[in-house]
């Protein structure tokens, strides 16, 4: 993960400190480098005993699978974005969502994240990969595509499934 090493507010180069028992990359102008997670979202899509999966189509992680998911918009409700970014990746909608979990996500170069999963029944639409996804098909809740992507989906489908009694 790429760290400031110049102010974002004034053009200053930063300094190190310690502040709230953390070194920080501060700014004379009162700027202070948090380094605060992303937020982000992912949708689990279940069409009875299926979960639908998602073939990245960019790095990072390009050609591994991963649910339908995205960081959140500024302005963006969370399970908005989780709607959002299954649309845009597979063209399908989904019905009333439920809480999986929420996860601390370190595996991403770009971001550390704190992913936030959903599930919902599929509601419509036919599965087209779109956006940064090459390839969109349903596979077995037993039986998920390899490679995963991401710890953290991998974390949310064990949740899920113990939670759904499939295990």
């Amino acid at each position: 993960m790429r760290e400031w090493t110049h102010c974002p507010l004034c053009g200053e180069p930063l300094s190190r400190r310690e502040i709230q028992d953390r070194p920080r990359s501060v700014c004379g102008c009162g700027f202070i480098d948090w380094r605060n997670p992303v937020p982000a979202a992912a949708l689990m899509l279940l069409r009875g005993e299926e979960l639908l999966w998602v073939r990245r189509a960019g790095e990072p992680n390009k050609g591994q699978w991963s649910l339908p998911s995205g960081f959140q918009e500024w302005d963006e409700d969370i399970e908005v974005c989780a709607r959002r970014e299954l649309e845009e990746e597979t063209g399908l909608t989904a019905g009333p969502c439920g809480l999986v979990g929420a996860y601390s996500a370190f595996d991403d170069p770009r971001h550390n994240a704190l992913l936030v999963v959903f599930h919902a029944p599929y509601a419509g639409g036919e599965a087209v990969a779109g956006d940064d996804a090459d390839d969109a098909r349903w596979f077995p809740l037993s039986a998920p595509p390899e490679p995963i992507a991401w710890a953290t989906h991998r974390r949310a489908l064990d949740d899920l499934r113990r939670r759904l009694g499939a295990d």
